[in-house]
């Protein structure tokens, strides 16, 4: 019979439990700290660190360098809290924390991440906190605090340092200078910061230990046994959360500790600090963050807390006197709340000490896309496949409807969301893109939530529509359908949001006829056939010299109709035809000298002429407008079955969403709107 309790203590790292778990003297600690003063770190400076172990890419969006802080990507966690989309908030966030961690001023501050509900900013305070423990049980990221040991007098029994304070703490000020630069000299290329002093009940302990043994300090730190500190948002250490609840059933002591009634009968006095819980959220979240979800909701009573908290890093628990602090202290919220808290004039003195980080909603179309398939994809979702573009599509209506009107009257709606996305339009500069970016103050405060997107692409998975498959339709359908009752949307911007519907409708129709075309002219060997025609006409062209005829064996004049029918396919003007083949041919020149050989698909423009070109050869000997008839012939029937072939093996539809592409876009062609 198997021993399960074995083979699941076999899973444990005995090695990692020890290093987690970590006891010494106060002696042992000091050598500890002399051998990596980093160990001594601010809560900022560790918090800093943490997201620079992750690594950072660097990057020329627009001509301006940006950073991308791997943290985000939450790698380490399978994506699940991942970011997607805002390097820049990001980057000012960080920012943010590398001042802090100098010393600049930042860390006398309220970090108060500010904008539209589902924008992230939970997210990215998780993450912090999650990364904040993982980084604590890593061997760069150790911290330490100290545990009292019982002396049968001051203490009958152990006494955690409640605030999970730093050991050399136990170090008196006066002594602090000499012993630090000795522990820690300026070659080692880290100060120990300034600590502070000691929660009031250790202070009490330290004094009435030094009394008990007249003043002999290696005595008192005897009783003193220094442990690994790790952090744990589930056992409330290192990590606090406040979230606003009815005013009648909280109060200030949940921020700074209360007194503990059962222990007034053992220390005889409520003034005793060992009678005092210090277990507040400030006081639980010293050396590490605290979190305040939707900050501006809290009574006026808890904000006056944040005042000391932030500029002094000091609280005043009741009854004792002000206690010093080491957190990162962050909170988030809306608009409506952030702009209540502009017009109080009865708190300037907050508004003083907030730095605010927007964190707006994504306004790149691929980076939307992402959050989309982080939720839905073939891992996740059992029994029904997502046709092609049904999630782009859901992005692009999200992401529209959170741009601003362009106020150039020569660019669309449209347009600009290619722009944005990287897409390049003719007389459009990256100049032009930042001058877009600039003028558009408001973007991304305002639009459609990703949650909103996210229901009803569940909405539509769950539907009985589709057996197999959800298409884009199934999806913008719900999404309009939802928009009636959305509390969040009023009537102008939903009248907005449905024309949004019908130009995203319109893009996904040019899409789909666009990928019906190449599936129909994607016969490769058709392809180079007329590529190495094209390519020998254009030859004899640019060097005036004639061709010879395969069939009849004479030289003629180079085709120019077959050149110009496949020239005209990308818009290149009969003025412009010249330079066109001249750059053709002294591309394939350049390859030659690399000793590389010319494919049209090296040159994206010349692969989309010649494809356009086959399909209006081919396309009436297909006669997709049939499949909108009930009497297809067999020699169509089979023709359809290989475009069909081919926009499941090279578009990755599956039988029945490239049916329905199938069918939808020969009902165009039926109406006579295909698009050359």
């Amino acid at each position: 019979m198997a021993n399960w309790t074995e083979k699941i203590a076999a899973l444990q790292d005995k090695k990692e439990y020890a290093e987690l778990n970590w006891e010494g003297s106060f002696d042992e600690y000091l050598e500890l700290v002399r051998n990596n003063p980093r160990v001594t770190r601010t809560a900022y400076q560790r918090l800093y660190d943490m997201i620079l172990s992750h690594g950072k890419t660097e990057y020329i969006d627009n001509k301006k360098k940006l950073i991308r802080y791997h943290f985000f990507s939450d790698e380490k966690n399978g994506g699940r809290d991942a970011v997607f989309g805002l390097d820049v908030p990001l980057m000012k966030l960080v920012n943010v924390f590398k001042s802090a961690s100098l010393g600049y001023g930042t860390e006398k501050r309220v970090i108060l991440l500010h904008g539209p509900v589902g924008s992230s900013k939970s997210t990215i305070v998780r993450s912090l906190k999650r990364g904040l423990e993982q980084y604590a049980s890593s061997p760069e990221g150790a911290c330490y605090t100290y545990v009292w040991q019982p002396d049968g007098d001051v203490l009958k029994e152990k006494f955690r340092s409640p605030m999970n304070e730093e050991p050399l703490k136990l170090i008196p000020q006066e002594w602090r200078a000499k012993i630090f630069a000795d522990i820690a000299p300026p070659e080692k290329g880290f100060t120990i910061p300034e600590l502070g002093e000691l929660n009031p009940a250790c202070r009490f302990i330290f004094k009435q230990m030094m009394q008990k043994y007249d003043g002999d300090f290696a005595k008192v730190m005897k009783h003193v046994r220094v442990q690994r500190l790790i952090f744990s948002e589930k056992d409330r250490i290192g990590i606090g959360t406040f979230q606003p609840k009815d005013e009648k059933n909280q109060d200030a002591t949940e921020l700074t500790g209360d007194i503990n009634y059962r222990k007034i009968a053992e220390y005889g006095s409520d003034s005793d600090p060992r009678a005092f819980n210090f277990d507040g959220e400030f006081n639980i979240a010293n050396r590490g963050i605290i979190e305040f979800v939707e900050m501006l909701k809290l009574d006026v009573a808890f904000l006056y807390d944040l005042l000391g908290a932030s500029q002094e890093h000091k609280i005043k628990p009741k009854k004792f006197p002000q206690t010093d602090i080491d957190e990162v202290i962050i909170g988030h919220t809306n608009e409506p709340e952030f702009k209540k808290l502009e017009n109080n004039e009865f708190m300037e003195a907050l508004r003083d000490r907030t730095v605010k980080i927007d964190i707006p909603y994504i306004t790149k179309l691929s980076e939307e896309q992402k959050i989309y398939e982080k939720e839905f994809n073939s891992r996740r979702i059992k029994g029904k496949n997502i046709a092609p573009h049904t999630l782009e599509m859901a992005a692009m209506w999200a992401v529209l409807t959170r741009l601003e009107e362009p106020k150039k009257h020569n660019l669309s709606v449209l347009q600009k969301l290619k722009l944005y996305n990287g897409k390049t339009l003719p007389n459009f500069t990256e100049d032009n893109i930042k001058e877009l970016r600039k003028e558009a103050g408001r973007e991304g405060l305002e639009g459609i939530s990703p949650r909103y997107i996210q229901d009803k692409i569940s909405n539509a998975l769950v539907s009985d529509k589709s057996e197999m498959s959800i298409n884009p339709f199934m999806v913008l359908n719900e999404l309009e359908a939802g928009l009636k009752g959305h509390s969040l949307v009023n009537e102008e911007a939903r009248k907005r949001f449905r024309e949004l519907l019908n130009v995203t409708k319109q893009e996904y129709e040019d899409i789909v006829k666009n990928e019906v075309q190449r599936a129909i002219s994607a016969d490769e060997d058709a392809i180079q056939k007329l590529c190495g025609n094209y390519i020998d006409n254009v030859k004899a062209y640019t060097q005036k010299e004639k061709i010879k005829n395969k069939y009849t064996g004479l030289y003629e004049e180079p085709d120019e109709r077959l050149m110009r029918s496949i020239e005209e396919k990308i818009d290149i003007p009969d003025s412009r035809k010249d330079d066109f083949r001249r750059e053709i041919m002294n591309y394939i020149g350049a390859l030659a000298i690399e000793g590389r050989t010319f494919n049209y698909r090296t040159n994206e423009r010349l692969q989309k002429a010649l494809e356009l070109k086959l399909f209006e050869d081919q396309k009436d000997s297909i006669k997709l407008k049939t499949l909108v008839s009930s009497v297809v012939d067999k020699e169509t029937q089979e023709k359809i079955d290989v475009v069909r072939g081919r926009l499941i093996k090279n578009f990755g539809y599956d039988e029945e969403s490239a049916t329905d592409v199938l069918n939808f876009v020969a009902s165009i062609f039926a109406r006579g709107d295909a698009k050359e």
